[in-house]
């Protein structure tokens, strides 16, 4: 009984790491292709603030 909850507990943190694998993997692809816009804003939020 006790392999069956393991083995379910392990099962679980797989799916867990698989998650945040693709979640990684968005993120990246958003900055990738979107990084240079993004660049812009922070660039004209602190040049609006003055610094």
């Amino acid at each position: 009984m006790r392999s069956r909850l393991s083995r379910q507990g392990g099962q679980g943190m797989v799916e867990y790491a698989l998650i945040l694998v693709l979640v990684s993997i968005v993120v990246i692809v958003i900055l990738l292709t979107m990084g240079n816009q993004i660049q812009n804003v922070f660039s004209n939020v602190v040049a609006a603030l003055g610094a």
